[in-house]
């Protein structure tokens, strides 16, 4: 229970302390051991790989199919820049998905965002681990897809891509979604006997606040189009 006597200014600082979460050797094996199981399981590719910055630091901003998406995506990041990688989370993951949700906010480094309040507090968080040099991972739609669909999405990415002065890099996952959708409790990556079913990450060229007046209304209707362009194109990938 918080102290009644502490300080907002003590509160906020157990806040920068605790955030993001510490990765820590438990964190690193379980994302090795969900990627080499992954790689097993399914049958998993990347394309637009080299739109991905050689340097860090830089937004990425991805559609929300399932809880594992920030560790797909980090399977196809640079080599050395998934140390940096820190992502917005709600803050309900570490407090309503038991032991999955805190396991997922270490392997992401996550950052709680209060989802349903003010999330002013999350955002300011993370643009300052951006301008730390972190690669800040973020889903603009602020939860999992219901149907597979994109969702409406919200400007909390390209408000930090455009106060940290970073490039914004669009994801579009297809396929994480018929593998493990949220009535599932866990993924089920075959179709039948030796059928493995497909995952298939999109990476677009980055997108720069300064070609769209730095306005984040701006930038999130450019990174919206983009998405449901690809969503048009690739949403079911066992077609492909």
């Amino acid at each position: 229970m918080a102290d009644a006597n502490a300080k907002p200014n003590d509160h906020h600082k157990h806040l920068d302390e605790k955030y993001p979460t510490k990765r820590g050797i438990r964190g690193n094996l379980a994302k090795i051991g969900f990627l080499f199981l992954t790689s097993i399981l399914v049958d998993m590719k990347c394309i637009g790989r080299d739109n991905f910055p050689d340097s860090n630091p830089y937004v990425v901003a991805a559609n929300h199919q399932c809880f594992a998406d920030g560790v797909l995506i980090d399977k196809f990041l640079p080599r050395g820049h998934f140390k940096w990688m820190c992502a917005l989370v709600g803050a309900d993951l570490e407090t309503d998905y038991g032991h999955l949700g805190r396991l997922i906010m270490k392997v992401g480094r996550g950052i709680a965002v209060d989802r349903y309040g003010n999330p002013v507090r999350g955002l300011i968080k993370a643009k300052k681990e951006v301008e730390k040099g972190n690669i800040c991972f973020v889903f603009p739609e602020g939860t999992r897809t219901h149907d597979g669909k994109i969702g409406p999405m919200k400007d909390g990415a390209a408000y930090i891509a455009i106060k940290a002065h970073v490039p914004l890099v669009p994801v579009y996952i297809s396929g994480a979604y018929q593998i493990w959708p949220r009535t599932q409790k866990w993924p089920h990556p075959s179709r039948g006997f030796l059928k493995r079913r497909k995952i298939r990450i999109y990476v677009g060229e980055p997108m720069h606040g300064e070609d769209y007046d730095n306005d984040p209304h701006k930038l999130t209707d450019a990174l919206s189009k983009w998405m449901h362009d690809m969503e048009v194109l690739h949403i079911d990938p066992e077609l492909g």
